[in-house]
């Protein structure tokens, strides 16, 4: 299953990062006797937010890993400038699935991003500079009201925009968002996505989202990619989400999930 994929004109869509695309080369990741990943080529272009979808066990955060140097694989990640001249690693913003912390920690969301900027120890006090940096990069993301709140007392929405802003400082080329809104209620979904969507449009960004939820894929995305150790699928929403056997796979899934 293969599609033409469609690309977003990048005129009238804000400063461009200078990244034209990051493009995956002949990815394969072996564990043992197991075949992770099996030749897998993909391009990841600026101003597209690219929806990796496909079942549990697919090599979806995988995929990722290996983006990110986090995993042995052959292949390799090449990155272009928008005038097709080679480009230096990009710098690329990640927010994982889950955050594991203790929530009964005294710990602030001030402490928590000044830790991540500067590599500072939570538990000694920002300076005032610092501060002000952790204020800015709270409302890039509209939520400068939690800068002196605990950590732990956090919804998950809060969180995960907390967590959003801290991968956007340094403001990144690439995105990438593995199931980045698990457990988060509706409203707080919307308020997430909608303040990615910003960014992919306003920083002509390049997004790459793993998500197992096809309405936010079907909303948000600009391309969807189907992973199954290989590509089985790449094009837009409507050309790849409507294929019977795209829909085959998360009928199985769907199935299978309730038998559990």
């Amino acid at each position: 299953m293969k599609y033409r994929v469609h690309r977003l004109d990048p005129k009238g869509q804000g400063p461009g990062c200078g990244l034209c695309h990051v493009k995956l080369e002949h990815i394969s990741v072996r564990q043992g006797r197991q075949q992770i990943l099996e030749d897998i080529n993909l391009s990841i272009h600026c101003g597209e937010l690219t929806a990796l979808v496909g079942r549990n066990g697919a090599g979806k955060t995988t995929l990722i890993r290996a983006l990110l140097g986090e995993i042995k694989h052959t292949g390799g990640v090449a990155y272009t400038q928008e005038d097709g001249r080679a480009a230096q690693r990009p710098i690329i913003g990640y927010i994982p699935q889950h955050l594991e912390f203790d929530r009964s920690a005294p710990v602030s969301v001030l402490d928590f991003i000044a830790a991540a900027q500067g590599g500072r120890p939570v538990w000694l006090p920002p300076r005032r500079v610092q501060r002000e940096r952790v204020a800015a990069a709270l409302a890039e993301v509209d939520c400068a009201a939690l800068l002196d709140r605990r950590l732990g007392e956090l919804s998950g929405g809060e969180l995960q925009r907390v967590m959003l802003a801290v991968a956007l400082d340094p403001m990144p080329d690439v995105l990438v968002l593995d199931e980045p809104v698990s457990g988060v209620d509706q409203k707080g979904l919307e308020m997430f996505y909608e303040r990615v969507s910003q960014l992919r449009r306003g920083r002509h960004m390049a997004i790459l989202l793993v998500s197992h939820d096809l309405k936010v894929v079907r909303r948000y995305a600009d391309r969807v990619v189907v992973l199954e150790r290989r590509i089985l699928a790449d094009g837009t929403p409507g050309e790849v989400l409507s294929d019977p056997n795209v829909q085959a796979i998360f009928t199985q899934r769907s199935e299978e999930g309730a038998q559990a």
